[in-house]
C-alpha cells in the first residue's frame, strides 16, 4: 500500500511535468499590448487520471513584447490557465468570488485539477464547492502550456523571478479577467510563496491568503542547498553545453535523486527504502522520471526563488493571512519556529503547523488535500463564507 500511495502522488508531480512538454513592483497595465483567447476546448488528462479537469475551462493569455523585472524581453508571451466554476457579481458588476490556486515548483493546474484535490477541495459540499467560487489555476511562466525554455528558446529564455511570477499572475486576473479583488489565494509551496508576496505586492487585491508549506524568510538553509545541490549538478555537467543540450544531461538525471529525497518524509523513507536494493530500485525510478523533465526548465524554475524575501514587509500586510505547514516537512522545519516568530507580525495573521502522521509525505503532504481540507475550510468560515453543503 505505502509503495502505491508513493507512486501516486509523485505521479501528480512526474505526469504533471511530463504533460507539460516535458516583490517587488507591480507590472505597467500599459507597457504591454494584450490579446486574449479562449479555445474553450478541455485539455487531454495525464496518463494516471483520464478523468483530470473534466469540467474546467481552459485559456490563453498572450502579452506582447513582455518585460521581466530584470529588464529581458519577450516577444510574445503566454500564460495558460484553467477556470473552474462561474463568476458572481455584486450590486457594482464586480466578480467577487474568485478564488486563485497557486501550484508548487514544476508542477501546473493539471496537478490541482486531479481528482484528490477535485474530491478534497472542489467537489459539491468541500471547501471550495466550484458551485460557489470561481476557481482560477495558473499555469506560471516556465511550467506547463505557457511559455518556457523548452519551448525552443532553451538557454536564451528570459531568467525570470517570482516577482515576475506574481506580476504576471496578477496581470491575468487583473487584465485578461477583469477581476477587481480576489476572494481568496491559496497557494502550495512555490504557490504558497506567491501568496505571501501578493499580501505584500498587491495589500488591497483580496480578501484573504493561505499560504501551505512555504516560509515568509528568503530561500536558505536546506531550501538553498538542495536548489544549489541541483543547479550545480545541471551546469557543471559537459553535456549540459550552456543549456543548449541534445538529450537531458546525466548531472540533472542524477541529482533529481536529490529532490525526491527531500520532499518526502523521513518516516516514510524509512518505511519504503529499508535495503540497498530498495535504494537502487528508488534512484532507478527518479532517473526515469528525470529523464521525463527538461532540465532547463527546471534550472529556470530553482534560480528564480532568488529574490524571494517577504520578511522584512510582513508588517505592511493588510488582507487576513492564514499559513499552514506540516511537521514533517524537511524543507521548512518546523524546529526553526519562523511562522511563531514571524506570523504574529502579521496584523490578520494565524498559522498552525499540522502533526505528521504515518500516512502525511512530509512536503508532499501538499499533493494530499485530504489531509489538510479541515484548514481551507476553517480559512474560509474566517473570511466569512457559509460551509458549502453538497445538497445545495
Amino acid at each position: 500500500m505505502a509503495i502505491q500511495r508513493s507512486s501516486f502522488v509523485f505521479g501528480v508531480l512526474c505526469s504533471t511535468l511530463l504533460f507539460a512538454a516535458a516583490l517587488s513592483g507591480q507590472a505597467s497595465a500599459h507597457s504591454v499590448t494584450q490579446t486574449f483567447r479562449v479555445n474553450g476546448l478541455p485539455l487531454p488528462s495525464a496518463s494516471w487520471d483520464r478523468q483530470a479537469g473534466i469540467d474546467a475551462v481552459q485559456a490563453d493569455a498572450w502579452f506582447e513584447n513582455y518585460k521581466f523585472l530584470n529588464g529581458e524581453n519577450l516577444e510574445r508571451l503566454r500564460i495558460h490557465y484553467a477556470t473552474l466554476g462561474t463568476p458572481h457579481r455584486n450590486a457594482q458588476c464586480d466578480i467577487d468570488n474568485a478564488v486563485l490556486v497557486l501550484h508548487w515548483t514544476g508542477a501546473d493546474s493539471r496537478a490541482l485539477l486531479a481528482p484528490s484535490f477535485m474530491k478534497a477541495l472542489f467537489d459539491p459540499g468541500r471547501p471550495l464547492d466550484a458551485r460557489h467560487y470561481y476557481l482560477i489555476f495558473i499555469d506560471n511562466v516556465g511550467h506547463g502550456q505557457s511559455s518556457k525554455p523548452s519551448d525552443g528558446l532553451k538557454a536564451d529564455f528570459p531568467h525570470y523571478s517570482y516577482g515576475d511570477l506574481v506580476n504576471l499572475q496578477h496581470k491575468l486576473v487583473a487584465e485578461a479577467l477583469g477581476i477587481k479583488r480576489l476572494h481568496a489565494i491559496l497557494g502550495m509551496s512555490m504557490g504558497g510563496m506567491n501568496a505571501w508576496q501578493w499580501a505584500e505586492a498587491y495589500p488591497d487585491a483580496m480578501d484573504g491568503v493561505m499560504p501551505v508549506v512555504s516560509l515568509p524568510i528568503k530561500v536558505s538553509g536546506r531550501n538553498l542547498l538542495w536548489r544549489r545541490i541541483v543547479t550545480d549538478a545541471i551546469r557543471s555537467d559537459p553535456e549540459w553545453m550552456c543549456g543548449n543540450y541534445k538529450r537531458q544531461p546525466r548531472g540533472w538525471l542524477q541529482s533529481y535523486a536529490v529532490l525526491r529525497m527531500m520532499i518526502d518524509s523521513v518516516v516514510h523513507l524509512q518505511e519504503t527504502v529499508p535495503d540497498g536494493a530498495a535504494a537502487d530500485e528508488f534512484i532507478e525510478e527518479t532517473h526515469n522520471q528525470a529523464a521525463q523533465i527538461d532540465a532547463n526548465d527546471m534550472l529556470y524554475s530553482l534560480k528564480s526563488s532568488a529574490d524571494y524575501d517577504p520578511e522584512p514587509g510582513l508588517s505592511s500586510i493588510k488582507t487576513k493571512l492564514f499559513a499552514l505547514n506540516f511537521s514533517d516537512d524537511e524543507f521548512n522545519p518546523e524546529e526553526l519556529h519562523v511562522l511563531e516568530r514571524l506570523v504574529p507580525k502579521v496584523k490578520n495573521g494565524r498559522y498552525a503547523v499540522q502533526p505528521g502522521t504515518s500516512i502525511s509525505r512530509g512536503h508532499l503532504t501538499m499533493a494530499q488535500p485530504e489531509l489538510w481540507s479541515q484548514h481551507v475550510a476553517a480559512f474560509m468560515r474566517w473570511l466569512g463564507d457559509a460551509p458549502p453543503s453538497a445538497a445545495d
